[in-house]
This record gives C-alpha cells, sequence and structure tokens, in this order.
C-alpha cells in the first residue's frame, strides 16, 4: 500500500472515530402488534378475502338447504361425484341436508376424487385451515383426494395463526393431534421450470362452505 492510500485510510478512520459511536437502532416496542389490522373488521369477511386470494373456493350457506345446494353446484361444475365423508357429525348434518357421501372407505385409493371433513379453525390472516388427525377424517381425507371440501362455521374463524393453535390446545390439552396442518390454498409448486403446477403435494382444489351457526 503506497503512503498516499494509508494516509487516505488513516483520515478516515479518525474522521470516523471523531465523530463518535453510531447511533443504536430504535429498539421495538414488543407491546405493539407485529401485523397490521385486518383488512375488514369482520374476521369472517377477512378470512373471505384472504381464503379466496390464496386459490380457495369460498361459499356462504345460510342453511342446510342452501348448503346441498351449494355442494350440488360445485359437484357439477367439477364433474364429481358424492364426497368421502368418514365424520359421523358431518355424516349426521349432510343427511339431515340431502347430500349424498360415501361413508367407507371401499374404493378410496381408486375413487377418492372428493372429500370433505370439518376443520379446527379458520385463520383470518392467511386464509389458513387448520385441519389435524384428531377427528375421523384422519390424515387421509385432507391430503390424499383430488380435491378437498372443507364444512365449517363463522364461529371458527379466528385473526391470528397463534389464536387457531391456542384453540388446538384447548380443545386437546396435552393430548395433541398427531397431525395438525396450516392448509394454505390448494396445494402447489413452482419447483420444476418456474412452471406452476396445482396438486402436487396435496388437493389440486380446496373449497369452503361456511355454514351459519344457528344450522
Amino acid at each position: 500500500m503506497s503512503d498516499t492510500s494509508r494516509e487516505a485510510v488513516l483520515a478516515r478512520i479518525r474522521q470516523g472515530l471523531a465523530a463518535g459511536a453510531a447511533p443504536l437502532p430504535p429498539r421495538p416496542d414488543f407491546a405493539q402488534p407485529v401485523h397490521p389490522p385486518l383488512s375488514n373488521s369482520d374476521a369472517v369477511v377477512a378470512f373471505a378475502e384472504s381464503f379466496q386470494r390464496v386459490g380457495g373456493e369460498f361459499y356462504y350457506c345460510e342453511s342446510l338447504p342452501h348448503l346441498a345446494l351449494q355442494i350440488a353446484g360445485f359437484q357439477q361444475r367439477q364433474q364429481v361425484g358424492a364426497p368421502y365423508v368418514w365424520e359421523p357429525e358431518m355424516q349426521h348434518l349432510l343427511y339431515r341436508a340431502g347430500v349424498a357421501f360415501r361413508a367407507d372407505e371401499s374404493e378410496f385409493i381408486a375413487q377418492a376424487d372428493l372429500s370433505l371433513t370439518s376443520c379446527e379453525a379458520l385463520v383470518a390472516r392467511t386464509g389458513s385451515v387448520l385441519v389435524s388427525a384428531a377427528t375421523a377424517s384422519g390424515r387421509r381425507l385432507s391430503i390424499y383426494p383430488d380435491q378437498h371440501l372443507v364444512l365449517a362455521r363463522p364461529s371458527q374463524v379466528v385473526a391470528e395463526i397463534g389464536e387457531a393453535l391456542r384453540v388446538l390446545q384447548a380443545r386437546y390439552g396435552a393430548a395433541t393431534p398427531s397431525m395438525v396442518s396450516l392448509t394454505t390454498g390448494p396445494s402447489r409448486t413452482a419447483d420444476i421450470e418456474k412452471t406452476l403446477v396445482l396438486g402436487a403435494h396435496g388437493p389440486r382444489r380446496l373449497a369452503l362452505f361456511l355454514l351459519e351457526d344457528e344450522e
């Protein structure tokens, strides 16, 4: 290093030392919320907006007859048959609504094009559906079929993921389900040549039917 270059470096060092220590960054306020407010003050509306933004199909159902119409319309548009439904409460509700379903596991591997399950909670922030293996649907009905239908209630909507996990903890305590999954839209990947492929690791279509709590 030449004398001129050395002097220039030392001059910058002396200038920096004369200026004193660099100011510390502002201390974050850990009491403030991490996220901004939801897009809508109504958490149910905010969930519907987020859910559709990530590729889910949202259907509001004000009554059991309305639910039957919405499911029938979905089946007609997608050209699919009756969904596999393994949860007794769900079977009872669909029976009251007059919706046909498959309660057994016959030919499930070959013909599992459609399933219908419940969920643990709905997250408004991300449009996610929290499912677990604790129900009679187990692990398979939310992952294996080509298209996954979810039946939920407005009372299941929470604002943040943390709240959804607390709902799960309050419901099961120490007996945490062996599988808990936050499903955010249909399964997708663009790992190969940046080409978006749906259904790579799970259902390629996710639809949610939100049935009023009174029903």
